[in-house]
């Protein structure tokens, strides 16, 4: 099992350094470091890159070795060998889509910390089991949304999410608003036609809106 304490308060870290994690999907290694540069210096630091493309560790190790004031971590972690993978390109955190005994045990061992994924109750249970207090809620809106996460405040007061999941900017304040959630994910900052024109002063705009929402 995971030292609890140690693990929440590296995970709290994270996530107290801003409102919105951004969930980077980088096609082009070279769009690494420009959209890394848009997203933190306008107040999102901290970095989700996932591992949905074929440059997504090189990525990661670009942005940690250049950007030293961001966060970089990876998402879409899916396995020990994806956890040892990012561990060793510098990622400072780790996000799962959910959770298997196995990725538990390798995040036990590991410096990375890792905030699995969870959707229900009996997932969750089994991530208290394992030592954790951290979550992603994913994919927060087809799960239940904000009235799951109220249902949860109850009976697992001690644990904080990060939801992720069809949360954009009109229902992030929402999420935001309740006591167990200490952030939201989301790319609604990272349009898909901003990114095809490397527009990064519509994206930093973006993220500029993102970062001045309020918990």
């Amino acid at each position: 099992m995971t030292d609890t304490a140690s693990h929440a308060s590296q995970v709290d870290a994270v996530f107290a350094r801003a409102p919105v994690i951004p969930v980077l999907t980088i096609e082009r290694i070279e769009d690494a470091i420009p959209l890394a540069r848009a997203l933190s210096d306008n107040g999102l630091p901290v970095l989700e890159v996932t591992l949905r493309s074929a440059c997504a560790v090189d990525a990661i190790a670009l942005i940690a070795r250049e950007l030293t004031d961001a966060c970089v971590g990876a998402g879409t972690v899916l396995n020990a060998r994806d956890l040892d993978a990012v561990a060793q390109a510098g990622a400072r955190f780790a996000i799962s889509p959910g959770a298997t005994d196995s990725l538990y045990r390798a995040a036990a061992e590991c410096p990375v910390p890792l905030i699995p994924g969870i959707a229900t109750a009996s997932e969750l249970m089994r991530g208290l089991e394992h030592g954790w207090q951290r979550f992603k809620f994913f994919p927060a809106e087809s799960s239940g949304g904000i009235g799951a996460l109220k249902g949860f405040a109850g009976p697992f007061a001690q644990v904080r999410f990060c939801p992720t999941g069809g949360i954009d900017a009109a229902k992030a304040p929402a999420y935001l608003g309740l006591p167990n959630v200490a952030c939201v994910g989301g790319s609604w900052m990272l349009p898909a036609d901003a990114l095809a024109a490397r527009d990064w002063a519509r994206i930093g705009g973006l993220a500029r809106a993102a970062a001045a929402l309020t918990r």
